[in-house]
């Protein structure tokens, strides 16, 4: 359901003679841009009768057909089912990188159904599976295909254009501004990372514009919240943001204890057992049951700045910028399985929207546009620079025109569940060891011979997932699984030959880049070769001393 118009816009929504009718989760954010063309082309043609950013997608079928996604620049999350009774047929669609989820399956009556959670599915279809991003499914062709074509789709033509900073800074402003309309209130998620904090900044310059509907925004003071283990990194940087940018902030502090209790419930939810999604949900989860409390029911948060500029800790491996950008572009389509995945269910579990800016299509193009060269951990002279280093320069203004304070402007990238505190990551592994027996891992290629766990952890989190969809059902077809260092591909593993046997979603196993890397001896198997470990992990991790 849409936040814009939470007034007289109940769905689903029908057109003027109630002959097509949607039904649809997401937001359309350049929905008033849409309306003025179709006035523009049908003077007086449509009629909406009401205030949703969504109908837009009734009246631009209307006038386009099948054609209406691709004839029509729409900037927005989305997924969708139209009705057209007239013709006896109906369209599904899906926004292009995959922010809402959408699944879809075939009931033993005939039937065909479309959800965003699988749970919906599991038990009513016979067969059902994933709704690829940026797709369009037509019921009359029974044909998906797709209905944009990004530049950022595929890894060639690598781009060559330089871009000036100052057109990357306004781009990404203009993203967070059209991602701040609401009519409720709302907030942004605070790790005092970069991506977060930037996002943070340019809502607190503009949280004062007025509502949609015309009216004062009702917290014309923006709300951040932050989430971590006592003494936390992120809680310490995310103090810092809020006083910085002078936000209402709101700290929350888990214990490792409530994640563990927490885990069942998550995956239940999440309704993956991927191992990088799960430690990063947690927190993630339990900071959304706060944030509901408090009457904030939409967010905007960082997702998918380390994927478009290569935050990550072992793109600093990357040999080249066509190695560089094309693990871009396979990061960049695997979201909707991970990163978008976990940001839209662990926040709508509690009823909280969670906006993702970076992933705006107008900022993509811009983003995904220019030469990896700008982009890349080692300047031109092959001196090694800050990972994002050209989003970071594009921010890095002087005085009083600063955005955030230089010590978090150039802040070494912290995954979530790194960031959160260290020993959150260290209690599940040990947790899932005291109740993981190595009789079962002996045995997990028998039990679970789809997406085999291969770390006690993987097995535990396996577990928890077939309690609720079963053991090797069409749900585990779902679930992304690959090997990672680090949130990498499976592809990045083969940059550097210290990367063999490290594959762990953490950044510290990164040895050499991270500022807290686990120590040389640290070996994981790997989910996909099920490579021996040298015993249980946490042993194995020590401090970086060099």
């Amino acid at each position: 359901p849409a936040f814009v118009a939470r007034n007289g816009a109940p769905q689903p929504l029908y057109n003027e003679t109630r002959d097509i009718v949607l039904g649809v989760n997401g937001e359309i954010y350049n929905y008033v841009e849409l309306q003025d063309k179709l006035e523009e082309r049908a003077p007086g043609k449509h009629k909406f009768k009401t205030k949703s950013d969504c109908e837009v997608l009734l009246h631009l079928y209307a006038e386009d057909g099948l054609e209406f996604l691709s004839k029509n620049e729409v900037c927005g999350m989305f997924a969708f089912c139209i009705w057209d009774k007239k013709n006896g047929t109906y369209v599904v669609a899906r926004d292009t990188v995959g922010i809402i989820p959408l699944y879809i399956g075939w009931g033993s009556d005939g039937s065909v159904r479309v959800s965003s959670e699988l749970k919906a599915l599991h038990k009513a279809c016979e067969r059902y599976e994933e709704f690829p991003p940026g797709c369009v499914f037509d019921s009359k062709s029974g044909k998906r295909t797709l209905f944009y074509t990004p530049r950022w789709m595929e890894p060639t033509p690598v781009p060559t254009e330089e871009i000036a900073l100052t057109t990357l800074r306004e781009a990404f402003e203009k993203a967070v501004v059209s991602h701040m309309m609401s009519d409720v209130p709302y907030g942004v998620l605070l790790s005092g990372g970069l991506d977060s904090s930037l996002v943070a900044s340019i809502m607190s310059r503009n949280c004062q514009r007025r509502t949609n509907s015309g009216e004062p925004n009702a917290w014309p003071q923006l709300h951040s919240f932050s989430i971590g283990l006592e003494g936390s990194p992120d809680l310490k940087a995310a103090k810092e943001v809020a006083k910085y940018l002078g936000t209402v902030h709101h700290e929350y502090v888990f214990t490792p204890q409530e994640g563990l209790d927490a885990l069942p419930d998550v995956i239940y939810h999440l309704e993956t057992f991927d191992v990088t999604t799960i430690r990063a949900a947690t927190p993630m989860y339990l900071m959304a049951r706060r944030i509901r409390a408090t009457g904030v029911k939409m967010v905007l948060s960082g997702e998918g700045a380390d994927e478009i500029f290569g935050g990550y800790l072992y793109f600093h491996k990357a040999p080249n910028p066509e190695e560089f950008h094309a693990e871009n572009v396979r990061k960049l389509k695997q979201l909707h399985l991970y990163d978008c995945l976990r940001a839209n269910k662990a926040m709508m579990a509690w009823g909280v929207e969670a906006r993702v800016p970076f992933l705006d299509r107008r900022f993509m193009e811009v983003s995904m546009g220019f030469n990896p060269v700008q982009k890349m951990c080692k300047d031109q002279a092959g001196k090694p620079r800050t990972e994002k280093w050209v989003l970071r320069k594009a921010f890095d203004q002087p005085g009083n025109r600063a955005y955030l304070p230089q010590e978090v402007l150039w802040r070494q990238k912290e995954q979530f569940s790194d960031g959160v505190g260290y020993s959150w990551i260290d209690n599940v592994q040990a947790h899932a060891s005291n109740i993981i027996s190595d009789q079962q891992m002996a045995t997990a290629a028998h039990r679970f011979p789809v997406k085999t766990p291969r770390t006690k952890e993987a097995y535990m989190f396996r577990q928890f997932f077939a309690q609720h969809f079963g053991e090797n059902s069409a749900a585990a077809h779902t679930v992304g699984w690959q090997d990672s260092i680090a949130c990498s591909s499976e592809v990045a593993l083969k940059w550097d030959k210290a990367f063999q046997g490290r594959a762990d979603a953490s950044g510290r196993s990164v040895a050499g880049v991270h500022n807290s890397a686990y120590g040389i001896d640290y070996k994981t198997a790997s989910q996909s070769s099920g490579a021996a470990t040298n015993g249980d992990e946490p042993s194995a991790k020590k401090a970086r001393t060099s």
